[in-house]
């Protein structure tokens, strides 16, 4: 992300952090898988591991690993379409 859109996102995130989450599930050791995830009104942040696609019955495992970002307020992927679709139909 440009330098100027990450300050204005930032900015955006800090303004919500009366409002923002975190929770974990796992192990706070260096081998272990674990799950978090980060949100508020304005921002989706989570990382997992699952077990190997490639790995069969590895379980899981700190070697497959997903992470994603997501906007729950609008303009996810760059589009409001929900409220698109309702200011549209009503």
């Amino acid at each position: 992300m440009p330098a100027g859109h990450a300050a204005l996102r930032l900015e955006e995130v800090r303004a919500h952090l009366d409002r923002t989450v975190f929770a974990w599930i796992g192990a706070f050791d260096p081998v272990s898988p674990f799950y978090y995830r980060i949100y508020s009104p304005v921002i989706f942040i989570e990382f997992y591991h699952q077990p190997g696609v490639a790995l069969p019955d590895t379980g899981y495992s700190r070697r497959h690993a997903h992470a994603l970002v997501r906007t729950p307020n609008g303009n996810d992927y760059g589009r409001e379409l929900l409220h698109q679709h309702r200011g549209e139909a009503g």
